[in-house]
């Protein structure tokens, strides 16, 4: 069975503070020549190790009767060897301090007042006549120090509570960082074995050959989503703009519509994360496009106007239809936010959809 003699928490914090203290109070203790004897010393000293040993685990009321006879001790332990002693009134300001009662801690600062007034009554026969200048200063900062470790460790206490709520935004971000990600990666890609296996269907009675070779292309797509699947579970990996584009013609041809890219200016040269994202985005919309629009032409257009990279995607469909469950229009959001850049999918004046991307340029 293990014995825990010392908190974990404040092993890192103030044992080391804590022995030392407690060192130099046996041995100014144990040297004088005071009136108490070596039984009366031993005493008073083991009740003050009771004491403290027990504020150090408790923080209900034990740690306040702790704190109480704890200064008691030291009261009478100044009395009878020195004021020197008062200074280990610091031992029990610290313990007060980390009490969860406004209440206790109030009682605490009470009683070290308490225990200066009585020390400077017993050994000079005034009550605030102090013939050390260090006494003073020394009183009123033990008096106030718990309120300081009070404060202390609310605070550690608030840091404490915003790192989960920050480490729970994280899990939560990354959740949906999961979510869009198998959204838009293996929602294109199922849908691609979709409309390929009714292509094959309609073809497996009119053009056997042509129905084998569409079946060949559902087992290759069929091993890219396992490939899709594996990338997501380690991580999201980068997606080559220009190969989302090639790849987003076979789809577009394989759905019977028609897809032209429009390229205007200069190329922009993009970081990973940036290509990335915006290549995921076109896979969402082209997604969309295929699933929803019923259009027969799509234009994808890139640009560069005033430092801001424009992607621009329009069909000629039916425009845009709002459907229940989807979150591919949020994850290009998202995406672009991320980025310090903007999303927006609208129907167009001139009928169909119209998917706006703006990326501010970095140099």
């Amino acid at each position: 069975m293990k014995i825990k003699i010392y908190p974990i928490d404040q092993i890192k914090q103030y044992l080391m503070i804590d022995v030392i203290s407690i060192v130099f109070l046996f041995y100014i203790v144990l040297s004088s020549g005071s009136d108490l004897g070596i039984l009366g010393k031993l005493f008073l000293l083991l009740i003050f190790l009771v004491s403290f040993y027990s504020g150090i685990w408790y923080r209900d009321w034990r740690l306040l009767m702790a704190v109480l006879i704890g200064l008691l001790i030291l009261a009478l332990l100044s009395i009878y060897v020195g004021l020197s002693i008062l200074i280990f009134g610091f031992i029990f300001a610290d313990l007060i301090g980390r009490s969860k009662s406004k209440w206790h801690i109030g009682i605490g600062m009470v009683a070290i007042a308490l225990m200066f007034i009585l020390v400077l009554w017993k050994s000079t026969g005034h009550l605030f006549k102090l013939e050390s200048t260090t006494l003073l200063p020394l009183m009123i900062i033990q008096i106030f120090f718990p309120l300081l470790i009070y404060i202390k460790e609310k605070a550690k206490s608030l840091q404490s509570e915003l790192d989960e709520a920050n480490k729970q935004i994280v899990q939560q971000e990354e959740r949906q960082r999961i979510a869009r990600d198998l959204h838009d990666t293996l929602g294109q890609t199922l849908t691609m074995i979709k409309l390929k296996s009714e292509l094959t269907t309609r073809l497996v009675d009119k053009d056997s050959s042509k129905a084998k070779e569409e079946l060949k292309e559902i087992l290759a797509t069929t091993r890219i989503a396992l490939k899709q699947v594996r990338e997501l579970v380690s991580d999201m990996k980068f997606v080559s703009l220009e190969s989302e584009i090639e790849h987003s013609k076979k789809l577009m041809h394989t759905a019977g519509i028609e897809l032209d890219i429009v390229k205007k200016g200069d190329p922009l040269l993009l970081s990973s994360v940036e290509e990335t994202m915006i290549a995921l985005c076109i896979r969402e919309a082209m997604t969309n496009i295929i699933k929803h629009s019923k259009a027969k032409r799509c234009t994808i257009q890139f640009e560069i106007i005033d430092q801001i990279y424009f992607i621009q995607i329009k069909d000629d469909g039916i425009g845009l239809v709002k459907v229940e469950g989807g979150n591919g229009i949020q994850s290009m959001k998202e995406r672009m936010q991320a980025l310090q850049g903007t999303a927006a999918v609208n129907n167009s004046p001139s009928g169909g959809t119209h998917v706006s991307i703006k990326l501010p340029v970095r140099q």
